[in-house]
């Protein structure tokens, strides 16, 4: 049966974005198209082998290396309007990534047109973290689809504190949100901590004084402050549609409130996980299965073989992901918290740790860099931890049943796949959006607890605060009856709402 037509697939860099665009290229052949997935060349080994051989997808990679161009070869690019500009990451000292990508992305689509037999795929599908593309695409009269890796919480409540004029919110004041759950209200609390948050970068913390903030293109000014416009509202100007990568079971509320604020079909498609995640919600899962390994000091069966020798819901994991997390300081008081608690632990440090600025590895850069490391902690602490340097196998380590517990910056990967098992999260959010998955978790799903965060945003996580979160979110049998609860969700299948959705998507397209 000949394929139906082509969409293309634009990700973000970095694994968050590239493995939810994996699934989502997955799901559109389902439905018979051929979907082109075009990355950076530097995640190449990141592309597992059943993707490179699945019958519908192409897998293009383009050149998008971390040495700068010289200036005489600077790459033209289709200009932005006025409204764009300072959007979409194309200014800054990350700008020559996307000047090489957007060069690479031009040639293919006009190698394309000009191939013998070739049509002009019928959408592309772009991460609105690349939204700079989207003039190329347009260029090719190709038309585009905004897809959000992240959640309909953040996206909602962005909009409803522009629209609400939080940025006006006084000590003391709760102001509730027309049209969105009153367990989201905003406090003052919330107003200080988003208005000073810091940007896109591992150091996200306090104490980060002279340090860049903002997303990894630059953009001087980062994510938006309470009160202001959101940035997604020009992001996906133009667009024909958004996809977002969640379902109407977990935020059922926040995807209706932003499709009722935009003129566009809105869909939540999500979540976008391996297929062997709704095969084995009662089983371990294997992570080499369906993600490609990573540098790490410890293999999958090591990993499971310590899992294996604790108890059932005694491990507290902590991770905070490759492009985010706290600052030296801040680790250094992490370290002693683990310490000091009484439960077991799994401890994921990435490279750079503690660092400013985006990892180079981000945009293909190997260099190693030096970060933060409890070089001591391993030795006093024995087998009741294990600290893991890189990649760890974390679907693995979330379905094992010795884990009871996630301490986490709540991206909105990571959030979605503790919840499809169940394990409560302590959130410790440390840029803007993962506040508001974070209040989402603690307040909306109730399915876990914030650390305790200062109004003033230049105070620092302390260790007593991480030990008494970690107690109480693994003391907390509410928590974990609804952690349990939401894993129903999941139980079954990719959800029934999200299949419609993408039926309403493909029948959208297909007109």
């Amino acid at each position: 049966m000949e394929a139906i037509g082509d969409i293309l697939v634009l990700p973000f860099y970095g694994q968050g974005h590239l493995f939810p665009c994996m699934e989502l290229c997955k799901k559109f052949t389902s439905f018979n198209f051929k979907v082109t997935l075009i990355i950076p060349s530097h995640l190449s080994s990141s592309i597992p082998p059943h993707l490179r051989h699945h019958s519908l997808i192409q897998v293009v990679e383009i050149s998008a290396t971390s040495t700068p161009p010289p200036l005489h070869k600077a790459v033209e690019l289709p200009a932005l309007p006025p409204k764009q500009k300072g959007h979409g990451f194309m200014h800054g000292p990350f700008s020559h990534h996307h000047q090489q990508l957007g060069q690479g992305i031009d040639t293919f689509l006009s190698e394309r047109r000009n191939g013998s037999g070739q049509t002009r795929p019928i959408c592309a599908a772009v991460d609105v973290m690349m939204s700079w593309s989207k003039e190329i695409f347009l260029k090719y009269e190709i038309p585009f689809v905004s897809f959000f890796t992240s959640g309909a919480c953040a996206a909602a409540m962005e909009f409803a504190a522009w629209k609400n004029h939080a940025d006006e919110v006084k000590p003391g004041e709760i102001r509730i949100l027309p049209g969105l759950p009153e367990s989201m209200a905003l406090s003052y609390s919330d107003i200080k901590r988003n208005r000073h948050g810091p940007g896109h970068h591992r150091g996200g913390g306090p104490n980060r004084q002279n340090e860049p903030s903002g997303p990894p293109g630059g953009v001087e000014d980062g994510p938006p402050k309470p009160g202001q416009k959101p940035r997604w509202l020009d992001e996906v100007e133009g667009s024909i549609a958004l996809l977002i990568n969640t379902c109407h079971d977990l935020e059922g509320p926040f995807i209706d409130y932003v499709a009722n604020q935009i003129e566009k079909p809105l869909w939540g498609v999500g979540p976008l996980l391996p297929e062997t995640y709704w095969k084995s919600t009662s089983s371990v899962l294997h992570d080499h299965e369906v993600r490609s390994n990573r540098q790490s000091n410890f293999t999958e069966e090591k990993v499971m073989q310590w899992l294996n020798s604790k108890p059932q819901g005694s491990v507290i994991y902590v991770s905070f992901g490759s492009e985010v997390g706290p600052s030296l300081v801040e680790y250094a008081q992490l370290a002693d918290a683990l310490e000091a608690s009484n439960h077991p632990f799994i401890w994921v440090i990435q490279a750079g740790s503690g660092r400013p600025g985006p990892p180079p590895v981000l945009f293909g850069d190997d260099q190693q860099e030096e970060g933060y490391y409890p070089n001591v902690l391993d030795e006093r602490i024995g087998n009741k931890g294990l600290i893991i340097r890189g990649w760890a196998p974390q679907l693995l380590i979330l379905s094992h049943p010795s884990t009871g517990g996630f301490l986490s910056h709540c991206g909105w990967n990571s959030t979605m796949e503790a919840i499809g098992r169940g394990i409560p999260i302590l959130a410790w959010p440390i840029r803007g959006d993962q506040f508001h998955d974070a209040k989402l978790v603690a307040n909306y799903l109730k399915m876990g607890h914030m650390i305790l965060l200062s109004d003033d945003p230049g105070e620092m996580v302390k260790k007593d605060d991480i030990v008494q979160g970690i107690d109480k979110m693994m003391k907390d049998e509410g928590v974990h009856k609804q952690a349990m609860a939401l894993r129903s969700i999941f139980q079954s299948d990719y959800p029934e709402s999200s299949m419609c959705s993408l039926k309403s998507f493909i029948q959208l397209i297909s007109k």
